[in-house]
């Protein structure tokens, strides 16, 4: 399967959107996500906009996608940076520079084919190549009962930290990979 990593452009909203409530019609999507589909599908194209065209920035939240030979995007990870002394979503107060992946989705049929892996990698290359700050480590959360996303982020290097935090859904473990 022939794909291309690359970091989402402001005009590529539509297909932000797009990408986004698939994912979030996925079976695991009430534990591998913060927001529903009926609250993402509300959300107005502004909204899209906006959120596109920061990631696109790339200066505190870049999203990368992978995208095959016809166009159609196949997978999606977000990275936000997070700042030592402030407070995060769960209340946590990382004491380093950090970045804190998220929305990570690829479609069924692409499952499997080392893509997530590919995402992984520009995640993780653009988190170590910020200037500023200097991120010391990568993290993410994951649910308790997903085992496919557990055995997926520790093939792509992630460990658990033993962190946990309570969300929604239960309870999510924390999983980071240090700078090496």
């Amino acid at each position: 399967m022939g794909y291309t990593i690359r970091a989402v452009r402001a005009e590529d909203w539509a297909l932000a959107k797009e990408l986004r409530l698939d994912a979030l019609q996925d079976p695991v999507a009430a534990i591998a996500f913060l927001e529903t589909h009926e609250q993402a599908v509300a959300q107005p194209d502004e909204f899209w906009q906006g959120r596109t065209a920061t990631a696109a920035e790339g200066t505190t939240v870049r999203q990368f996608i992978a995208e095959d030979g016809a166009g159609r995007w196949l997978g999606t990870v977000t990275v936000l940076v997070e700042l030592p002394g402030v407070v995060d979503y769960f209340g946590y107060t990382p004491e380093v520079a950090q970045t804190h992946v998220v929305g990570v989705f690829v479609r069924p049929e692409a499952r499997g084919t080392g893509l997530a892996q590919a995402l992984f990698d520009a995640a993780l290359a653009w988190s170590w190549a910020l200037p500023e700050p200097h991120v010391e480590r990568a993290r993410l959360y994951v649910h308790e009962h997903n085992a496919r996303a557990q055995a997926l982020y520790e093939k792509a290097g992630f460990k658990r930290t033993g962190n946990t935090v309570e969300a929604a859904a239960g309870r999510e473990f924390e999983y980071a990979v240090e700078r090496s």
